[in-house]
Parts: C-alpha cells; sequence; structure tokens
C-alpha cells in the first residue's frame, strides 16, 4: 500500500498498487516563516498527525517511510508498528571519516587533509544539532520522546560505484539498489545514422542563458553525433535533424546511448552507471555536486562547471574519445548487482524468514 501526493495516485494504480492520498502535504502558512530545518520537522510532525488515523486504519506489519517524508516514520511510532526509513540516494549520514556530504571532496589525505576534514566537520556540526534539537521539539508536540530511536533498517537505494567507504557505516544500513521507475511507457525514436548517441536529460539546474538541451545542441553542432533528449516539457522548436526531444523511456534510450549529459541527479546517473553508459554532468543545486564529484572520481563522469556550449561540446567529445570512461561506467555497471534485496532486508526486521521476490 502506497501512501503519496495527489499526482502520483493514478500512475500508482495503474500499475496494481493500492494507492491513498498522503494528508498534510500542501504547505502551511507558517511554514514559509520557519527556517528549513525547523519546517522539515514541524511538517513532519503534522504529516504524522494527519497519516495516523489512515495509518491505524489499515492495520500495517511495517511501514517503509521516504527519508524526507519523516512523517511516516513518526506516525508509524506512533502506533508502535516497526518502521524502516528509505534513502533513494547514497547514505548522507554525517561520518567521522568524511568531509561534509555535499562538500563533493574525497576524504582527506595526511595530516592537513584530515585536519581539513576535521574543521569543515566541526563547522557543519552546528547545523546537525541545531536540527536534532528541532527534531526533538518536533516529537514531543506529538506525544512521543525528544530522544529519536531511529528506524530499524535503513535502504540505502543507490549502487556500490556511488557510495564511499566509511569506517563507521551503519550496521542497519543496507544498500539494496536505486528505486527506477519510467514514468511513461512511450519510446522515443534516436536521429537515423551510425554518429554515436548522446542521450541529454534536460535539468532545471542548469542555470545558464540557454536551457541544458539547447546549449549541448549547439556545443556538439558539426561534430557528428546524434543527440536525443527525454523531457516531460515540451521540446524546443526547430530542431536540426540529428536531435530529437520528447517523452520517452530513459531505460530504452540509455541501452543506444553512448555519453549522457544530464544535471548529475542520483537518478539518472545511477541508470546511466547501471546501462555502462559514460556521463557529462553539469551539477546544480542539492546533492548534484557531491554524486557529480563521486562519479568522477570513479572514473565515469566529467564534469562541466561553470556551463556553456563549447565546454559541454568539448566535454562530449572528450567522453567519446577516450575509452577509460566507457571502461569505468562498465565497473560500475558489473558491480550494480552487489546489493541486498530489501524485501529480505524487511523480513528479518520483522523476524520473518528470508524470501526473495521476484
Amino acid at each position: 500500500m502506497l501512501f503519496t501526493g495527489r499526482r502520483w495516485i493514478d500512475a500508482g494504480r495503474r500499475v496494481g498498487i493500492d494507492t491513498r492520498l498522503l494528508k498534510g502535504l500542501a504547505p502551511r502558512p507558517q511554514d514559509d516563516d520557519m527556517d528549513a530545518g525547523q519546517r522539515i520537522h514541524s511538517r513532519a510532525a503534522f504529516i504524522s498527525t494527519e497519516l495516523f488515523p489512515d495509518l491505524d486504519e489499515v492495520g500495517a506489519d511495517l511501514v517503509v517511510s521516504d527519508i524526507l517524508t519523516a512523517g511516516g516514520g513518526l506516525a508509524a511510532e506512533r502506533l508502535g508498528i516497526t518502521w524502516v526509513e528509505l534513502s533513494p540516494h547514497p547514505l548522507y549520514a554525517p561520518s567521522k571519516g568524511l568531509p561534509p556530504i555535499g562538500s563533493g571532496l574525497a576524504p582527506g589525505v595526511g595530516v592537513r587533509g584530515r585536519l581539513r576534514d576535521t574543521l569543515m566537520r566541526k563547522a557543519t556540526g552546528r547545523s546537525i544539532a541545531q536540527g536534532k534539537a528541532q527534531r526533538g521539539v518536533a516529537r514531543r508536540s506529538v506525544g512521543l520522546p525528544s530522544e529519536d530511536p531511529g528506524p530499524a533498517a535503513r535502504l540505502i537505494a543507490t549502487i556500490p560505484a556511488l557510495e564511499v567507504p566509511r569506517p563507521d557505516w551503519p550496521s542497519e544500513a543496507h544498500i539494496v539498489g536505486p528505486l527506477l521507475w519510467e514514468p511513461t511507457t512511450s519510446t522515443l525514436e534516436v536521429p537515423p545514422g551510425s554518429d554515436p548517441i548522446v542521450m541529454v536529460a534536460p535539468s532545471t539546474a542548469f542555470t545558464g542563458a540557454q536551457g541544458m538541451l539547447e546549449a549541448t545542441v549547439e556545443g556538439l553542432a558539426g561534430h557528428g553525433v546524434r543527440v536525443v533528449a527525454s523531457m516531460l516539457d515540451d521540446p524546443p522548436a526547430d530542431l536540426p535533424s540529428w536531435v530529437r526531444a520528447g517523452l520517452g523511456r530513459q531505460d530504452d534510450l540509455l541501452r543506444q546511448a553512448d555519453a549522457v549529459v544530464c544535471g548529475g541527479g542520483h537518478g539518472l546517473l545511477a541508470k546511466s552507471l547501471i546501462h555502462g553508459v559514460p556521463v557529462v554532468a553539469i551539477p546544480g543545486g542539492g546533492d548534484q555536486w557531491e554524486l557529480a564529484n563521486r562519479a568522477a572520481r570513479q572514473g565515469s563522469a566529467l564534469i562541466v562547471r561553470p556551463p556553456s556550449a563549447d565546454a559541454i561540446g568539448d566535454a562530449v567529445q572528450r567522453v567519446l574519445g577516450d575509452s577509460t570512461f566507457e571502461r569505468a561506467a562498465g565497473e560500475a555497471a558489473a558491480g550494480a548487482g552487489d546489493v541486498e534485496d530489501p524485501v529480505a532486508v524487511c523480513r528479518r526486521v520483522l523476524g520473518r524468514s528470508e524470501i526473495g521476490y521476484g
């Protein structure tokens, strides 16, 4: 059973999932007056109250709560239901062996490197402590103790190539592979010919004067490639004959692509690497900078920053012309299956026998 926002209810029901409205998602007037941490935790408490009667009615044995929809976990805890947390990306919990998540930095080496990471962790530690205090206040507001016991398990929905080793990996965290879902059954034909295929996934994180697709097309004009862009929005008008754009399944296009241009968000980055396709990343906000740098250190991605048509075109030509990028993406694909079965993890949490799915 799935509780989610109104826009996804029909999509869930079309594939046979009992999908219901998750109440309390609409922003409240007071949310605009709070800082981000306070808003997240206060809204989680509110959502848990809105969800409480619906969750109580279904008699659930287990709740899987998205990390950004913390109200699901709070509601489960209030009802005494076992719950696990789902992270649709790598583990972003702080670590004593890593620089702060979001910096994009590799762990420091030597005395200076370790000192750098220590000072950076100290600087971000104040914000983390403030967030914990805000969460404690929110928990008390719905009758829970301020100390958060956390979930029974954490499902880390990524591939091993996008994770980083840490000396304090939580025992309850399990890498289970990424969440891959196609919002359409439509396919998009690639332009005819035999030139390399460059797939573009336009991102709202692109902040240049042009859109990502337009800049990529300009940068690759005359370079003997075919470009195909899978996008939810209407494509630009008057695209050249070697470009196709529209709504289409990304997995279908990735099976044909030689390179991908994207913002570096986890969804498409993981999809690309699972298919062994190297990436030109144009990271924007959120965790895109962190993820793009992880892929670059793994060898399967090249980062363009600041973006321009010429820089994007040069980066794509480099990725297509240097086989080391393709080999690294192939290595990421080869290790993508080295993950745990999330259903088996949940059954262990409930104390049941392990039964695989499939």
